[in-house]
């Protein structure tokens, strides 16, 4: 579907200004019409006085009437680097919303920057692993939900959980945010009766339903995640860990949680304190650190790690 055509004439004119020789084809390609629609386009800028003609691909004979960004070539960059590397760009909503940013960037700063940016290497480089919404039916969830958020409308779900059980729920989605590697769903799930934390790429189906819910205004994301370790959220549980070795500098040099203290016993000796919601995630990090983290409190994390132990020792006794 190509977009509303005052969007598609500003699309142009960018176009326009940041490529050269673009024939009505390869425009139509760009705005998903039809070269008819592009012609009707050039007729009806050429009408509001741009000037536009016609010279081995349609060009600009001047862009004074679209006066450019007064950004340097250290904005610039950066601009462009935290467009290229959101995670958005892996859905395609986003991605083509991305597209056309970074060809009104393009359009509409000097041309001195644009050529100084082709002659700079880039210092910085964002890497962020993401799991891609990879296929039509996680992009089509992807888009229902967002439009299911928008009109505070009831979603039913088929869920494939982390224990690979499936489920039929109805939730009320509350907000979509990308954490750890993943796009994730906050929603409140009437069969749990609380708010979850849904990875969209488990969602098997979606429907959304007639049903409208009110929106409670306290729940956000701040307060959502509040002493979350990463993603997921339970009942807080304090958590004390002495760290000694190698893994002293490792937690002394990066910071884990917003909350965490950490105290030192001695030169290669630390006490790491935080209370987080949930076990299961501070649990897998501790593993990480094998035999040079001393869980101290909760019990129930000594446990899981004695059992995990035992496991690992029978399995691999030969």
């Amino acid at each position: 579907m190509g977009m509303p055509k005052y969007d598609r004439l500003l699309y142009i004119l960018n176009l326009l200004r940041s490529r050269k020789n673009l024939n009505a084809s390869a425009i139509a390609k760009e705005c998903n019409v039809t070269e008819r629609s592009i012609y009707r386009d050039i007729i009806s800028l050429s009408e509001a006085n741009i000037p536009i003609y016609y010279d081995n691909g349609y060009k600009l004979a001047s862009d004074n009437f679209l006066p450019p960004l007064n950004l340097d070539i250290d904005e610039y960059n950066f601009l462009k680097l935290t467009i290229e590397s959101t995670p958005l760009n892996t859905t395609g909503k986003n991605s083509d919303l991305i597209k056309k940013i970074k060809a009104k960037l393009d359009a509409n700063v000097s041309t001195k920057v644009l050529k100084d940016s082709k002659f700079t290497r880039p210092s910085t480089y964002i890497d962020i692993p993401i799991s891609n919404i990879s296929n039509e039916q996680q992009e089509n969830n992807f888009l229902d939900i967002e439009k299911a958020i928008e009109e505070c409308k009831q979603v039913k779900v088929k869920y494939h959980s982390i224990k690979s059980e499936v489920t039929d729920r109805i939730v009320e989605p509350y907000f979509i945010i990308f954490k750890g590697k993943s796009f994730y769903l906050v929603a409140f799930c009437h069969l749990r009766e609380k708010f979850r934390t849904f990875r969209l790429s488990r969602i098997m189906q979606i429907e959304i339903l007639e049903n409208t819910f009110f929106r409670n205004d306290d729940v956000n994301v701040e307060s959502y995640f509040e002493d979350s370790w990463l993603i997921y959220n339970d009942d807080p549980v304090e958590v004390v860990i002495k760290f000694v070795g190698p893994a002293v500098s490792i937690i002394k040099t990066s910071s884990h949680h917003p909350k965490e203290i950490i105290e030192e016993i001695s030169e290669d000796e630390i006490l790491y304190k935080v209370t987080t919601r949930g076990i299961d995630e501070i649990q897998r990090w501790i593993i990480t650190f094998g035999q040079y983290a001393h869980v101290q409190k909760p019990d129930n994390i000594r446990e899981n790690l004695k059992n995990i132990g035992k496991y690992f020792s029978e399995t691999y006794k030969n």
